[in-house]
């Protein structure tokens, strides 16, 4: 079993990491400004300067292609993008992959059950809703292998705000040392190296990854609470 990230004495108070409930988000005392913003889903697919051509998935009804995609959609363990789908099916065009997407989305909504389909770490999932969130996390309660440290969480909001960003920033703002709390960030895929800075001495870079996106719930970093959402009571 997973150990719990140990904490580097700036807090003795351990923070729930909770996975999948909705409306999960960052708590910890370290929340900063200068988020970059990552483009959304779609973003990166739509920036392709030619579409290419239709395979022999695109022969699908629309029935069964929305059939298909719900299906690898659900199975899937993480979040699929469009991309993949087309892939998977085959390459059907992607704007029916994306009506296909699309419908399950409004289906879902119209079912009556707690289930949606949102974009999650530059793909599509199928989650529960937020309103039964607190009954989900009871699932996890007894799980103590997805807790990490107050401290950790603290260095992880740093990360996630100031990115890219070196570990002699990082103390210098938690006022502690960092690199062991980064490297089991590190082991959990939840941080990663992402360059080197352009200072004497080239230090490591580190940023968040898309594990990082796809267990607070985000779609992108754009969506990290601001300090006005913070305070909020």
């Amino acid at each position: 079993m997973t150990q719990p990230i140990e904490g580097d004495g700036a807090s003795g108070v351990d923070a729930g990491l909770d996975l999948r409930d909705g409306a999960a988000v960052l708590e910890g005392n370290a929340v900063l400004d200068g988020a970059p913003v990552e483009a959304a889903p779609q973003a990166a697919e739509n920036s392709a300067a030619v579409e290419p051509a239709a395979g022999a998935g695109d022969a699908l009804s629309d029935a069964e292609l929305g059939s298909a995609v719900a299906a690898l959609v659900y199975a899937s363990p993480e979040p699929v993008s469009e991309r993949r789908l087309q892939s998977l099916l085959e390459g059907p065009r992607l704007e029916r992959v994306r009506a296909a997407l699309e419908t399950l989305r409004e289906r879902l909504a119209e079912s009556g059950l707690p289930y949606e389909l949102r974009a999650l770490a530059g793909g599509w999932q199928i989650l529960t809703t937020a309103d039964v969130g607190e009954i989900v996390q009871r699932l996890t309660k007894v799980r103590k292998s997805e807790r990490i440290s107050g401290a950790a969480l603290e260095t992880l909001a740093v990360v996630a705000y100031r990115q890219p960003v070196t570990k002699a920033e990082i103390e210098a703002i938690r006022g502690v040392q960092a690199g062991p709390i980064l490297r089991a960030l590190i082991e959990r895929g939840l941080v990663r190296v992402t360059g080197r800075a352009d200072v004497p001495g080239h230090p490591l870079q580190y940023g968040t990854t898309r594990e990082f996106l796809d267990r607070f719930g985000l779609a992108s970093l754009a969506d990290l609470p601001r300090d006005g959402e913070l305070t909020r009571d």
